[in-house]
């Protein structure tokens, strides 16, 4: 099955069920006989997403975000912006001026839920999008991920700021901080409640910060490409396996997924697209990538998932390739400011979901190489995520070149203006813990609620009607913190406004200087004494950490489900406090040696 097949006449009265509650970009697609969000066919070559570019220092834009109901009953999202094109790239440079005009043309059937929005006030159209209010299945608002912005409204709130269906277009404008390392962010919805099923039904895009090449020449004139691995609900859920392929047990969690099999095989909890292109349980019919024979190429990968990890692997004649990955979540991985190393040889990346990883990939002389997720190892209360192809690597030598080109003599990136920060002493060091609990331990498909903890606090879900921080920091500090999982599962840590430096796994020191914003906890295994868990170098130093904020497990199921804490960033005596809100009483070569 694919999803650009025409509906069927109930899902055409679905659709104009949903359109007839509140919405005018749905009915619009509705009434043209045309889709709202257009998906290509399974099997499709993938197309690159269009590239808006910033134009003397700005970038202004207009989106409008959207929804409707597939041919299989279930809600896809999207981002449609002015010039027509779906979830494009927005590529700007560090200093550039961001003016992103969000409509809201979200539909809801009758009968929605909602839930309370922090310091309240916002119930409904019309009213101040900033002040908070109600929180519902039409609600929206916009996180560009990764980036160092002030955590304020009309910039990277996502806390209060809630637009409803009905509101005129909302500014979004943002100043990217000179000091922002080049490479690949992103951009999706945080609506508290929501924000799984927003992203799980496609909400999401690239954000580029122009200048990798800068910070590793190597990398000049080379060809790039952006590609965006999103996972959805599974098109065919009631398939059996293809004939002859494991089949383990099915057992599903409380929110209807497959759990772990334990064998890296049998139905995944959910389906893989990239660049919207579906590649669908059971046949996985793999996307197409055609490239010239011993082309280099940056590949920009991010892994758009709700829930869903990657391992990603390029096999030619089964044999694994070499990838050189030059950056993670933003940052190159020669950053720091001294020179050296740039470059990390891997086989095979993991991505956790919010995660990205830019690596050069150099085309084989001739044939087919295949683009595959293998399975990843989630735990006993995980989802099941087993090894499955992705794309077709087409070797021809009249294989397009991406569009996109970095350039060809780039001015090198000056020094960060602060120290590196594995030099940089911790003023404290704090721990934080993963776990959940059944509401009926009796049952183990019963719903889970989910915490992230700060030692020595009582475990508790995310309230969005409250701003009391679990952890105040003061601006200009470093800290450390350990993150532990006590649970079955594995999580995926993320902090919103600044990026961090692993130290430790397991309480063994590692030798990774490269910076992030999302990384995997492992899961814990319910028998060991010692619980799993990672140490980070957290970076308060610069102003625009200053106000409040979220950190969070970025599987999102878990993140609505009340994995989410807050953390406000004092600022220094003396400094202004407009981020603030008010406070709440109680160069390396690209050759393999």
């Amino acid at each position: 099955m694919t999803l650009n097949v025409k509906m069927g006449t109930f899902h055409k009265v679905m659709l104009a069920v949903v359109c007839a509650a509140t919405g005018a970009g749905c009915a619009r697609a509705q009434a043209a006989g045309g889709e709202a969000c257009p998906r290509p066919a399974t099997g499709s070559v993938i197309e690159e997403p269009e590239d808006l570019r910033s134009v003397g220092g700005v970038l202004r834009v207009d989106v409008a975000y959207r929804n409707e109901l597939d041919v299989g009953g279930h809600m896809r999202y999207c981002y449609v912006f002015g010039d027509g094109s779906e979830s494009p790239n927005l590529r700007v440079h560090p200093g550039d001026l961001l003016i992103l005009e969000l409509k809201n043309e979200l539909t809801v059937a009758p009968g929605g839920m909602s839930i309370a929005m922090p310091m309240g006030g916002h119930g409904g159209a019309g009213e101040d999008p900033c002040s908070g209010g109600k929180m519902t299945a039409a609600s929206t608002n916009l996180h560009l991920h990764g980036l160092n912005i002030p955590p304020i409204c009309h910039e990277d709130d996502v806390l209060k700021t809630s637009i409803q269906p009905g509101d005129p277009p909302f500014e979004y404008k943002v100043r990217i901080p000179a000091g922002q390392p080049p490479g690949l962010y992103w951009y999706h919805p945080h609506m508290h409640g929501f924000t799984k099923v927003q992203v799980l039904g496609g909400a999401s895009g690239a954000l580029i910060i122009e200048g990798v090449e800068r910070a590793n020449k190597e990398l000049s004139g080379m060809p790039e490409r952006v590609l965006v691995i999103r996972d959805q609900d599974l098109l065919n859920p009631n398939a059996a396996p293809n004939p002859g392929a494991e089949a383990p047990p099915v057992v599903l969690d409380s929110d209807g997924d497959v759990m772990n099999t334990g064998t890296g095989t049998g139905k995944p909890a959910k389906d893989l697209s990239v660049n919207f292109v579906p590649v669908p349980y059971p046949n996985y019919e793999p996307a197409t990538i055609k490239m010239k024979p011993r082309e280099r190429q940056l590949w920009r990968v991010l892994n758009a998932s709700a829930i869903t990890y990657l391992n990603l692997q390029i096999l030619w004649n089964a044999v694994p390739q070499w990838m050189a990955v030059v950056g993670l979540d933003g940052v190159p991985l020669n950053y720091i400011g001294r020179g050296g190393g740039g470059v990390a040889w891997q086989t095979h990346v993991g991505i956790a979901p919010g995660g990205r990883a830019e690596f050069v990939f150099t085309a084989p002389a001739e044939g087919v190489a295949t683009l595959e997720t293998l399975s990843v190892d989630t735990g006993s209360g995980g989802e099941n995520d087993p090894v499955r192809p992705l794309a077709r690597i087409v070797v021809s030598g009249d294989a397009p070149e991406p569009r996109a080109k970095l350039a060809s003599s780039p001015e090198a990136l000056p020094r960060p203006a602060l120290p590196w920060l594995g030099d940089v002493a911790p003023v404290r060091t704090r721990k934080l813990y993963f776990s959940e609990i059944l509401q009926d331990p009796k049952d183990p498909n019963s719903p889970t609620t989910f915490f992230i903890t700060v030692d020595g606090q009582p475990p508790k879900a995310f309230d969005p009607a409250s701003n009391v921080p679990n952890i105040v920091a003061r601006q200009g500090d470093v800290e450390d913190w350990i993150i532990e999982n006590r649970s079955l599962e594995l999580h995926a840590f993320h902090i919103h406004q600044l990026h961090f430096l692993l130290l430790e796994r397991f309480g063994s020191a590692v030798n990774e200087p490269f910076l992030r914003d999302t990384i995997n906890v492992p899961f814990w295994d319910g028998k060991t004494s010692r619980y799993p868990s990672v140490k980070l170098r957290m970076d308060f130093r610069d102003s625009n950490t200053v106000g409040l904020f979220p950190y969070h497990c970025h599987l999102l199921e878990h993140e609505d489900g009340g994995m989410m804490g807050l953390v406000r960033v004092e600022p220094q005596a003396g400094a202004p406090v407009e981020n603030l809100p008010e406070k709440a009483s109680g160069a390396v070569a690209l050759k393999r040696k």
